[in-house]
């Protein structure tokens, strides 16, 4: 019997695991699991626990919001062998099960991990210290997460991170920062709004701006950042753009790389996945391509990795270009570009 442990954070969302918490672990051990449950304390416990005792399970499924997963990925990234991971979202906004399409049915969600597949998955990491699951991001709007009242996250869920977007923007207190922006051999220098490095279809609940051909297995974030407008008319130009993804314009910077980094004269404040990820003068995000393994619900996405690994058996020999190459993707990764959450 294989064993797992089950890391769950007791308070995420509305708590609502606690009623669901016998069935989940009945699917597990149906599944042919023995299940070691391990509520969480504090913040990063779920990654102490599975930074100290992760090593000694064949599976770690985790349960929580964005934050908790995050956790789980950064202890991961630290174990000496790669252990498999699931997840069962329960946070308010969970924005990583949105794009990776994992149910929000806490049920559902563990069945599909008992009858799931592998899915290598790219991770970042950040200023070679910490790792973030799918978004480094600075400026407006990027604090909300994690300065959003905990009650507030149970009680209004989603709205919550709204209400509170909306009361900062409004209150005028965001400016723009001078910021020094290097990747693959260019280097570009402008006032940002807001910068977001990704790997994702949705930030804060909603989609992306820059969400046409992601792809979460090759290597590379998506990078878009926002110049910061010079007039009221000049914003309201930047937020049509936006929701019309249209970033080729003058007002945004947007790239695809597999590693970025950026300097500024005054400490850039920074969150991971939702999370307070410090203030730095410099900063460097490297993607780790397949760092982890998850266990999700077979689909477009697996279809297509197991497609790419049959063509060449060391899928280290299947370089960027090469799944960046226009007729590989035509041919493998045409259902899941564009995907709509």
């Amino acid at each position: 019997m294989k064993k797992m442990l089950f890391v769950f954070n007791p308070r995420s969302g509305k708590g609502l695991i606690r009623t669901a918490l016998l069935d989940i672990v009945d699917v597990f051990t149906r599944g042919g699991f023995e299940v070691v449950c391990y509520p969480t304390q504090k913040p990063r416990d779920g990654y102490r626990k599975i930074l100290e005792d992760g090593s000694n399970f064949d599976v770690v499924v985790v349960s929580g919001g964005d934050g908790t997963m995050s956790e789980a990925v950064t202890a991961l990234m630290q174990l000496p062998k790669m252990i498999p991971v699931g997840y069962i979202p329960t946070g308010s906004t969970n924005d990583f099960a949105a794009s990776m399409r994992i149910s929000t049915n806490m049920i559902d969600a563990a069945q599909d991990i008992v009858d799931g597949v592998y899915f290598e998955y790219d991770v970042g990491q950040f200023n070679r210290q910490r790792y973030f699951v799918y978004v480094a991001a600075f400026g407006i709007f990027t604090d909300v997460p994690y300065e959003t009242p905990q009650d507030a996250k149970n009680i209004f869920g989603h709205a919550a991170y709204i209400a509170e977007g909306i009361k900062r923007f409004t209150s005028g207190s965001y400016k723009g920062m001078d910021i020094t922006v290097e990747h693959d051999g260019i280097r570009e220098s402008a006032n940002f709004l807001l910068g977001i490095v990704s790997n994702s279809t949705s930030i804060g609940g909603m989609k992306v701006p820059m969400r046409d051909g992601v792809y979460f297995d090759d290597g590379l974030f998506e990078v878009t950042l926002v110049r910061t407008p010079a007039t009221p008319i000049a914003l309201q130009q930047t937020l049509n753009d936006a929701l019309l993804n249209r970033l080729s314009t003058k007002n945004f910077l947007s790239f695809k790389s597999a590693k970025v980094k950026f300097t500024s004269p005054e400490p850039i404040a920074w969150t991971l996945d939702g999370e307070a990820g410090g203030a730095y003068t410099e900063s460097l995000a490297v993607n780790c391509r397949r760092a982890i393994k998850l266990i999700i619900k077979p689909d477009d996405k697996t279809d297509q990795q197991r497609e790419i690994d049959s063509l060449k058996p060391d899928y280290n020999e299947v370089s960027v270009a090469d799944t960046d190459n226009k007729y590989l993707r035509t041919a493998l990764f045409e259902d899941q570009k564009g995907i709509e959450i």
